[in-house]
């Protein structure tokens, strides 16, 4: 693997929102600039408000910023139709968040396959590939559960799995441990940092735990509206 070579690069990007009573914009990027390179680990801490998911959520095609551009093996993924971007982010990135976003109505395997029958994948080799992937994280007994069935800890391993339904990139992980206790904090920690072995896939964590960042190959902090290495 060559861990040189740029996976994803942000150039330049501006984010805006509008303010409060007194109409002032708030500026949450300005002039922000990343790479992330092949099969690395890098963490963005900052304090909260300081513009974390919204930069993930940039990165990842589900905003857009006011100015800059964010390329993917060098395509300009800011210039790409509605359309064009869903199909993109389905292929290439998968995407952990604090909050499971599980289908309730659907079980564990289920959940798993979707972003593969989306992709057109067929259906026999998406639940082969979905159930693998349950197995990886442990959790192949329960892949007949429904979301309610499931404790925290088990819900974002499925989160995970899904994740990485269509062998992406990058993995994209908003706070994936904010909302479990410590035991399972540790253990989605552990999976998450052995999946650059697993599956030489490249992961970027946002999270306010410094703790957590440490485990990475790199920190950043977002601070007034650009990155800083740590």
């Amino acid at each position: 693997m060559d861990n040189s070579k740029i996976v994803l690069e942000a150039k330049n990007l501006h984010k805006s929102f509008p303010g409060g009573p007194d109409k002032d914009e708030l500026h949450v990027l300005q002039g922000m600039n990343l790479e992330v390179t092949e099969g690395s680990i890098t963490s963005i801490i900052g304090s909260s408000g300081s513009g974390k998911s919204t930069l993930l959520h940039i990165l990842g095609g589900l905003d857009r910023p006011d100015k800059g551009d964010v390329f993917w093996d060098g395509k300009n993924i800011t210039t790409y139709k509605t359309d064009d971007l869903a199909e993109f982010r389905n292929r290439y990135i998968g995407f952990v968040f604090q909050f499971h976003h599980l289908l309730p109505e659907f079980t564990a395997i289920e959940n798993v396959a979707m972003p593969g029958l989306i992709a057109g994948t067929e259906s026999k080799e998406a639940f082969e590939r979905a159930e693998e992937l349950l197995g990886l994280f442990g959790i192949e007994g329960r892949k007949g559960h429904r979301p309610t069935q499931l404790s925290g800890g088990e819900q974002q391993r499925v989160s995970m799995a899904r994740a990485l339904m269509n062998n992406p990139r990058i993995i994209l992980a908003d706070e994936p441990t904010g909302n479990l206790d410590q035991e399972n904090t540790d253990i989605i920690l552990d999976l998450l940092f052995k999946l650059r072995e697993a599956m030489g896939v490249s992961v970027l964590l946002i999270t306010h735990e410094k703790e957590i960042a440490q485990r990475s190959d790199r920190i950043l902090e977002l601070k007034k509206g650009v990155l800083e290495t740590l």
